[in-house]
C-alpha cells in the first residue's frame, strides 16, 4: 500500500500483522479520492477505526488541514504512528492526533468540528456505523460528508438527520457517501 496521491505520493504505507486489520485498497481509496475532490482541501477529517491510517493520510497528503485517527488496536496504533510519521514527516506534531481508543471513548473526548468522516470498522459490527454517527452528530460540520465503507450485503441504518447521496460498489465491498439533512 501506498500514498496515492498529494505531497506524500508514493509513500509507503504499512498494516498490522494478522487478520484484524482490513486495509482499504489501494484501488478503492483512490476512487473514494477522486470522488470526495476538493472536499479535502482544508478539512479537519476524523478517522474512527483507523486500521493503517490510510484514508486519513490520503487526505492529509492531498491537503486536508488535520486529521484525528483512533482504534483500539495496539497493532493498528504502531502502524497508523509509523505510517503517520513516514507520511507527514515534520509536519507529524502538528498536523495528526492519534488515539488508541474505543470509537465511543474517542468521540468522547474530541473538540473542534470536523468537515469530513471515514467510518470503516470491522464489518462484522454493523451496530457501529449509526451508532458512531449519532454520536458524532455535534461535533460534524453543516456541509460534512462521511465516506462508509461495509460489506456490500451488510444493511446499513442511518441515524435520523443523515441521508445516502451515492453509493459505489468495488466487488463485495460497498462505499456510501452521507451528508448531513439538517444543522
Amino acid at each position: 500500500m501506498r500514498i496515492i496521491s498529494g505531497e506524500a505520493k508514493g509513500r509507503t504505507l504499512f498494516a498490522p500483522r494478522g487478520q484484524e486489520t482490513r486495509p482499504t485498497s489501494d484501488k478503492i481509496r483512490g476512487s473514494v479520492f477522486n470522488i470526495i475532490g476538493p472536499r479535502v482541501v482544508g478539512a479537519r477529517v476524523i478517522d474512527l477505526f483507523g486500521g493503517t491510517g490510510a484514508l486519513a493520510l490520503e487526505a492529509l497528503s492531498r491537503g486536508a488541514a488535520f486529521a484525528v485517527i483512533s482504534d483500539s488496536s495496539r497493532q493498528a496504533i504502531q502502524a497508523i504512528e509509523r505510517n503517520a510519521r513516514n507520511v507527514l514527516k515534520d509536519e507529524y506534531e502538528h498536523r495528526v492526533r492519534i488515539v488508541k481508543l474505543d470509537y465511543r471513548a474517542a468521540i468522547e473526548r474530541l473538540d473542534g468540528m470536523f468537515d469530513l468522516v471515514f467510518l470503516d470498522p470491522p464489518y462484522r459490527l454493523t451496530e457501529a456505523y449509526g451508532d458512531a454517527l449519532s454520536r458524532l452528530s455535534c461535533r460534524l460540520s453543516p456541509d460534512c460528508l462521511v465516506v462508509l465503507e461495509r460489506l456490500k450485503s451488510a444493511e446499513i441504518t442511518l441515524p435520523e438527520g443523515f441521508a445516502r447521496r451515492d453509493v459505489r460498489l468495488y466487488g463485495d465491498t460497498a462505499v456510501e457517501f452521507i451528508e448531513r439533512t439538517e444543522t
